[in-house]
């Protein structure tokens, strides 16, 4: 009886003590874990007592939870699970449903907590030993010894079974695993308290091999998607996507494109593997760090660290090192692996490496010091990133180049090429050949005003909408593409407002520069463009407006002069435009405040702010915040994030320009009718303009701080407040107008 018992706490049964599932069938690999205790006395011993049976049940349920946990360690270490992948990933790509159900998913992190069971099992088992060579050894009573020297397993295996019942119920693995046994550890059991935690230390193991792959060497090693990161690839085959399709795309990538996609698409947390007890934040710290190190480590072939744009950077900061990791896993081969050493020198790795050492052979977890380990690696990271892209890529210089064309710092450029392309604008675009023929006076505007030692405006390109990018017209253009049908005049240049509305720029965008400068950064930029370019073009043309009068002005005077005599007519035309004058110098007084308020108060301004915090921070995350609140502060202090604000402006524009091309043509009477109903919109869009500016809600907040020096500029004769409470001074001599028309 004696070694029917011990044979039982071991899991094996015979003719006293018997598994109730192998009455039915034998137990193999597949078999389910049985969710109550199968061992059993036989039902035909009768010679124990009852007190004894209930005390011999209670022994051999170790029995049988060591033989569910030892049935648990062997499937999970279990190498043949290398095939079984491999026909995993055969399987799915085909479609067999059947077959993938059939095939079993592996898991290094149960194989890692397979290894933590097996120790606590190795100590059962020598625990076991040592009660039989105790028993054979003295005469002693055998079930009050086997309880004794059993006794802490009674609240060791139980849980252990309990949590092995639950992974394989819910199949939970990697970071859920994690979350799992870190929840276990949380109890009042000092015996069981300190088991989980050593199967935390065996599970962990796997995830700082996992972190040290990505934040040492930019490798994501996750074959099995366990690990919080992912790649983007991954999701796309959980959706179905065949590994044929994904291949054919990246091959199709070029080098910068991968690297970009890398970068912004490539990589991603896969929250629903982050275990509880790392915050979101702390991961996120995770995933820019590999990332940067990947970007580190991997650097465009085109891109020379010897010949950038930043030449202070002496050559015998080149060095080649090799990286001698003490993690063990299977490490990719790296392009240009000299240069990406030489971008992230071999301090900094070793550096990187010994905090997850640190980490690693720490027998407990330690929350605080895992995040602050995080937010070093982090640092440093960032830091040799800014190092990359602000001082080897010279990324001021290229914010410089964005402030020149994409926000008109160089007026000079855009004034000649305005006025190059000025009677261009004034047909509506040839859809098939609007950018060739911009192409002309943009050229021309460069050879006059653009000095050779500009080496950044080759990366600078002129685009206009095409047929497969349509401008959508506004509503006013579609009432005026209705009158222009009607025989009226000027419509060709009515229809030319939108259409050349759409010109925009583009910046080539250089590895690594991509990291910065997004394509959503590059569409803020491109907003703020077009709306200073529709701000300049209308101020230009209310200028050349008035230069060309004053031209003819001088010209009709220097000709009556000559006559000596005053003509009639020309006393009544000058008259007549008196009232337009004012209009026009009303629209231009407008115009030209808006635009010192943004070239000065704000573009500059918020420049200064920029450069200041370039210059005292060497961290790229924070960089990249800054410069994320320099387009933020450019859109709202420009009003292009208030669309009723927006909408008046643009309204405004296309007024002024309305009434400089409908004023060349005075001399019609239906244009002088129309003239001054562009002069009553303009009053009343300028006012509901100045009373939305000065309201509390915007003249009061800090989001425009300059705003009360541009109402300031408007309203300086309190003109602006007078006309706004409805004294419009400006056309109101109506019953002259038709008068003279009749004459």
């Amino acid at each position: 009886m004696l070694h029917e018992l011990l044979m039982a706490l071991l899991g094996y049964t015979g003719d006293l003590i018997v598994d109730r599932r192998e009455e039915n069938h034998l137990l193999s690999d597949q078999t389910p874990i049985s969710d109550e205790c199968t061992f059993t006395l036989a039902p035909d011993i009768s010679f124990i007592d009852p007190s004894d049976r209930q005390l011999i049940e209670k022994i051999i349920a170790l029995g049988f939870y060591y033989r569910e946990l030892d049935r648990f360690t062997c499937k999970s270490r279990n190498l043949s699970w290398i095939r079984s992948s491999t026909a995993y990933l055969n399987a799915k790509p085909l479609g067999n449903v059947s077959d993938v159900s059939k095939v079993e998913k592996p898991s290094v992190y149960r194989r890692a907590l397979a290894n933590g069971i097996v120790e606590v099992l190795s100590i059962y088992r020598s625990a076991v030993l040592h009660i039989e060579q105790l028993l054979l050894s003295e005469t002693k009573p055998i079930l009050a010894t086997v309880t004794q020297g059993l006794n802490k397993f009674f609240t060791i295996l139980p849980p252990l079974y309990e949590l092995i019942l639950k992974i394989e119920r819910d199949d939970i693995r990697g970071g859920q695993l994690l979350n799992l046994l870190y929840k276990r550890c949380h109890c009042g059991v000092p015996e069981l308290q300190t088991c989980m935690q050593r199967l935390l230390w065996h599970a962990h193991q796997v995830m700082y091999n996992q972190l040290a792959s990505w934040m040492v060497y930019g490798i994501l090693q996750d074959q099995h998607g366990e690990f919080f990161i992912r790649r983007q690839e991954d999701r796309e085959v959980e959706n179905s996507s065949s590994n044929s399709d994904i291949s054919d795309k990246l091959a199709r990538m070029s080098t910068n494109d991968a690297s970009l996609s890398d970068w912004h698409l490539g990589f991603h947390p896969y929250w629903d593997m982050l275990p509880e007890y790392i915050p979101m934040h702390v991961a996120e710290s995770i995933l820019f760090a590999g990332k940067a190190v990947r970007v580190l480590r991997n650097p465009s072939p085109s891109f020379q660290s010897g010949d950038t744009v930043n030449p202070q950077i002496p050559k015998s900061f080149q060095k080649i090192h090799g990286l001698a990791g003490r993690f063990h896993f299977q490490r990719e081969p790296l392009i240009n692996s000299g240069m990406g050493e030489d971008l992230l020198p071999q301090n900094e790795s070793d550096k990187i490496e010994a905090m997850l050492l640190d980490l690693k052979e720490s027998s407990e977890f330690h929350k605080r010091s895992f995040e602050c380990a995080v937010d070093s690696i982090q640092a440093i990271a960032a830091s040799r990133l800014w190092q990359l892209v602000v001082v080897r890529a010279d990324l001021n210089g290229h914010l410089k180049a964005l402030k020149d064309y994409f926000l008109l710092a160089k007026g000079d450029f855009f004034q000649c090429f305005l006025e190059e392309s000025r009677q261009l604008m004034r047909l509506p675009p040839r859809q098939s050949t609007a950018e060739a023929d911009l192409m002309v006076p943009f050229q021309l505007a460069a050879l006059k005003t653009i000095g050779e030692e500009d080496k950044y405006f080759s990366k600078v390109s002129l685009r206009m909408p095409s047929y497969g990018i349509t401008v959508r017209p506004s509503p006013l253009d579609v009432s005026r593409a209705n009158t222009s049908a009607d025989g009226s005049s000027g419509a060709s240049s009515e229809m030319s407002l939108d259409g050349w509305d759409g010109l925009a720029l583009e910046y080539s965008v250089d590895w690594p520069l991509h990291l910065f400068f997004t394509q959503e950064v590059l569409s803020k930029y491109l907003r703020v463009f077009q709306y200073l370019l529709r701000l300049k073009r209308t101020q230009m043309e209310l200028e050349k407006l008035w230069a060309s009068v004053m031209h003819q002005y001088h010209r009709d005077f220097a000709k009556r002069k000559k006559d000596r005599a005053k003509s009639p007519t020309a006393q009544q035309k000058s008259q007549r435009s008196r009232p337009m004058w004012r209009v026009r110098e009303h629209m231009a007084f407008l115009i030209r405040n808006l635009q010192f308020y943004i070239q000065v108060d704000v573009i500059e301004s918020q420049w200064n702010i920029l450069q200041t915090h370039i210059q005292d921070s060497h961290d790229f995350t924070e960089l990249v915040g800054f410069h994320q609140e320099y387009l933020l502060a450019l859109i709202s202090q420009t009003f292009l994030d208030i669309g009723s604000v927006s909408r008046i402006l643009d309204s405004i524009m296309k007024l002024c320009l309305q009434f400089c091309w409908n004023l060349e043509n005075q001399d019609h009477c239906s244009n002088t009718v129309e003239l001054e109903h562009i002069a009553e919109e303009f009053n009343k869009k300028s006012n509901s303009l100045y009373t939305i500016l000065r309201s509390s809600r915007l003249a009061g907040s800090q989001r425009a701080p300059f705003l009360r020096r541009f109402l300031l500029r408007l309203n300086l004769n309190s003109f602006f407040e007078a006309t706004a409470r409805g004294v419009l001074n400006v056309v109101r001599p109506r019953p002259s107008l038709p008068v003279l028309n009749q004459q």
